[in-house]
């Protein structure tokens, strides 16, 4: 079977990881999956216990969780290394140190951000001090990754690979939070402008509102995430 990845809208990190698909080109299926709903509710844990995404059934029926464990296993599979490298080569190690800082710090400086926004139970005071704290690290991580940024036209030299995939389903988050213009970030902007025109990420964030474009036929098909559950979701939890 194809593997598939249970991808989240709106604004989801998991669109990066679409993209990587696309570039990787083998096939796979994707499953769509409401962030804001579906994510939530308790049938979701035979998925995912903590309730996020994106998710990742391997070939074998196996669900992965989260996007290092996700990237690695597809990095694994990357034989004609089209989004990664030789796993003993410095390039390799540059890369896997690239996506931790994307997946750790950089991504975790939005989430006061985030729940200053989703709060259940509006509170203006701590509302406005998360996100006062909120844009403090997302400026200071947006410091620290455009001193990492080399004069390459991707991440890792002249072809997007993972790294590219985790940082770009990330770095539209500082539009949506209208933290700062992107622009006070010249290498970041620039690499941002180049993903965003890439086929591949136009693929992913047109599936990710709901159009349906074509893509390089890697994408064998959505299924929806009732039968996903219902095929490889823990039983009973």
């Amino acid at each position: 079977m194809e593997p598939i990845l249970i991808y989240g809208f709106p604004l989801g990190s998991s669109m990066g990881l679409v993209a990587a698909l696309e570039w990787l080109r083998k096939p796979y299926r994707l499953c769509r999956v409401d962030m804001l709903g579906e994510m939530r509710d308790p049938s979701y844990a035979r998925i995912n216990p903590r309730h996020e995404t994106p998710a990742f059934v391997t070939n074998q029926g196996r669900v992965l969780t989260e996007n290092m464990a996700i990237a690695s296993w597809l990095a694994a599979r990357d034989t004609e290394r089209r989004i990664s490298f030789d796993p003993l080569s410095p390039e390799a190690d540059r890369m896997h140190q690239l996506m931790a800082f994307v997946n750790t710090g950089f991504t975790a400086a939005f989430s006061p951000l985030w729940a200053a926004l989703e709060m259940q139970t509006p509170n203006p005071a701590m509302q406005s001090a998360l996100r006062q704290w909120g844009q403090g690290s997302v400026v200071q991580r947006h410091d620290r990754l455009e001193e990492l940024i080399g004069d390459a036209p991707f991440l890792l030299g002249d072809h997007p690979t993972l790294a590219d995939g985790l940082l770009i389903g990330v770095a539209r988050w500082l539009d949506f939070h209208a933290v700062a213009d992107r622009n006070r970030w010249p290498k970041l902007a620039a690499l941002r402008a180049r993903l965003e025109s890439d086929p591949a990420v136009i693929y992913a964030t047109a599936l990710e509102q709901g159009e349906h474009i074509p893509g390089t036929g890697a994408c064998v098909g959505h299924l929806p995430l009732a039968e996903v559950i219902d095929r490889f979701g823990t039983p009973g939890a």
